[in-house]
């Protein structure tokens, strides 16, 4: 484990999002993936009337505490998608995935990214962290150029499309951190896990 990661056990990541472990791994912080298994819909539900940061934050706090262990600490995460009041989640099928690029073409959308932290059955904190994604005016050609070489990605992400890869060419504008696009407020949470004592100083 990294010299700068001061606990016993690595961290706990209650998602299956493999470039969210990469980011950890890579900030010197070691995450053992153990993904959640909660109902995103029903939580949803419980906070249809919250802003999407605290939707996502909400999810996070949820992940966090169903994969929650004694003693170690668990970090949950979940991301929203807003156009205006409407709401975005994973696409469903290609054409689902689409309809959503369609939809998103030539606008500007919010990405806000959820994180959470529990240890032994209690969040310890939890944040949410917002950006700004001005997408280019996407002919069909494209579309069709882009869902081929995106392939199965466009259905693990909010939006269809994944920042990091091939996605990035749909853009024309970003305003925020990089790493709340990719799906972890990862300043915020290292400052977190400093205060706890989790990492050094």
């Amino acid at each position: 484990m990294s010299g700068l990661w001061l606990e016993r056990e690595p961290l706990i990541l209650a998602s299956k999002s493999a470039i969210r472990a990469m980011i950890l791994e890579d900030a010197g912080v070691p995450a053992e993936i153990r993904p959640a298994a909660i109902d995103e819909r029903a939580v949803e539900a419980r906070l249809a009337s919250s802003s999407p940061a605290d939707v996502a934050a909400g999810l996070a706090r949820s992940k966090a505490l169903d994969i929650s262990a004694p003693g170690r600490l668990v970090l949950g995460c979940d991301q929203t998608l807003s156009l205006g009041q409407v709401r975005f989640t994973k696409p469903r099928s290609r054409e689902d995935g689409r309809a959503q690029l369609a939809r998103l073409s030539g606008k500007t959308h919010v990405l806000s990214s959820g994180a959470a932290l529990a240890r032994d059955g209690t969040i310890v904190w939890s944040a949410a962290a917002e950006a700004r994604l001005t997408m280019r005016e996407l002919s069909e050609p494209f579309v069709d150029a882009y869902l081929d070489a995106a392939g199965e990605a466009v259905l693990t992400s909010v939006g269809g499309y994944q920042f990091e890869g091939v996605g990035a060419q749909l853009f024309a504008e970003v305003e925020g951190d990089f790493f709340t696009i990719l799906g972890l407020p990862l300043l915020p949470l290292l400052e977190t896990l400093r205060d706890l004592g989790a990492l050094a100083r």
